[in-house]
């Protein structure tokens, strides 16, 4: 089936076209739909495989219709709630991608930026608002922001939402809204408290979609893991960096503090990589993306709150560093390659501290992960050429040789 086989208004199979988007996934199949005919839908499917696109395309396809009857302002037809920052940006941008040749005006709102210009923006029409729970309800209790028409609200990521403790912010909206709406709700990974989230905002009746619940993992994503000592995983990292010098590798690590520590490991070994972390203003966090999007640098060390649901083209490599703290959070980081039809490869290090998280990961999804069978001799000329220890050698030899020439000059006396 293609696109074109839905009755979408023609400006939206343009922008399609634009985008080089012929044939609907298997997610977007699926939903599209639905939610065409105004149904609340609960989705979960794996990462990287369209969600964002299958809720995009029927929501400006149905708002860019009511455009053509109508041309007066009068208010914001759809919320989209996401977690970060980072997301909203990114979904405004798809949004906007598949809008651009309609009528449709979607506008993204995310806090850490000056809101004058945002009170502009929305004091004009818009139609479709992306936006993130803290700067929203600022807005919303200032008056600059009214909800009293929408028709449909979409929560993205809404397992990361929940983790985030948005589930307030989210019931609050949900009450302010008007009753008769559509709710959309989309997740990768599904359990009983997103089921209490999911059926808190939308119908008891509402269309479930989910795609290889037993296997969360992308079916493009060859992954594995290694089994790396913590002092050596610096090593092992250099190592694969210096093995794929063409490659766009996304490396993920528990803490921003890490974060920082890898970042300097690496330059002291001249590799060049970037940093993404919430104690970054969000001006620099959008850089950093902008250059790795780029390709102007290859190597993005992310935590998982700043690079959840980012879709960042042609990630050729994943590199779990550290294992994530949640389970769930192994398949949110693999997906971010092998999007869409494309292949990818992930590999997580996992050291004597972090067997058991490993089982738990294996656990939620469902099958063991291919090990990577390595030995030091693996990354042994690493360990032994860093530049500080080459100095570090050199000074020991010098001290030896030295001792070795008073102990010979001492044995001719």
């Amino acid at each position: 089936m293609r696109f074109s086989d839905y009755h979408l208004q023609a400006e939206v199979l343009k922008g399609l076209e634009k985008m080089g988007f012929k044939r609907p996934t298997d997610i977007q199949y699926k939903t599209i739909p639905n939610i065409m005919q105004g149904e609340d839908v609960l989705a979960v499917a794996q990462t990287g495989t369209g969600k964002t696109a299958a809720f995009a395309i029927p929501i400006i396809n149905e708002i860019q219709i009511r455009r053509k009857k109508e041309t007066r302002r009068d208010g914001i037809k759809c919320i989209v709630l996401v977690p970060t920052h980072e997301l909203a940006l990114q979904l405004t941008e798809v949004f906007n991608n598949i809008a651009r040749k309609t009528k449709v005006k979607v506008f993204g709102l995310i806090g850490g930026v000056d809101q004058d210009p945002q009170i502009e923006t929305l004091e004009k029409r818009v139609d479709i608002l992306i936006a993130t729970p803290g700067r929203m309800f600022d807005l919303m209790s200032q008056g600059y922001l009214r909800v009293h028409r929408v028709k449909t609200l979409v929560l993205d990521e809404a397992d990361h939402m929940l983790d985030l403790g948005f589930i307030k912010d989210i019931n609050d909206l949900s009450a302010k809204l008007p009753k008769k709406r559509q709710t959309l709700f989309f997740s990768a990974t599904i359990n009983e408290r997103i089921k209490k989230l999911a059926y808190s905002v939308i119908k008891q009746n509402a269309i479930r979609i989910q795609f290889s619940p037993k296997d969360p993992v992308n079916k493009n994503i060859d992954h594995s893991v290694a089994f790396i000592e913590m002092d050596d995983k610096r090593f092992f990292l250099e190592r694969i960096i210096k093995d794929n010098p063409e490659d766009k590798i996304l490396v993920f690590v528990r803490t921003k503090v890490r974060a920082e520590r890898v970042h300097k490991a690496m330059q002291r070994v001249n590799i060049s990589t970037l940093t993404i972390h919430s104690d970054k203003e969000q001006e620099e966090r959008n850089n950093v993306l902008k250059q790795f999007r780029k390709g102007n640098e290859k190597i993005l060390i992310a935590t998982d709150v700043t690079a959840r649901g980012i879709d960042i083209p042609d990630v050729e490599l994943v590199i779990n560093y550290d294992l994530p703290d949640k389970e769930e959070n192994y398949v949110h980081r693999v997906g971010r390659t092998g999007r869409g039809k494309k292949k990818g490869k992930a590999l997580a290090f996992c050291s004597e501290g972090e067997k058991e998280m490993l089982g738990k990961i294996e656990t939620f999804i469902n099958k063991k992960i291919p090990i990577m069978e390595i030995t030091k001799t693996d990354y042994k000329e690493t360990l032994l050429f860093t530049d500080d220890q080459k100095d570090k050698l050199g000074s020991l030899m010098a001290e030896i040789e030295s001792l070795e020439n008073r102990k010979k000059k001492k044995k001719r006396k």
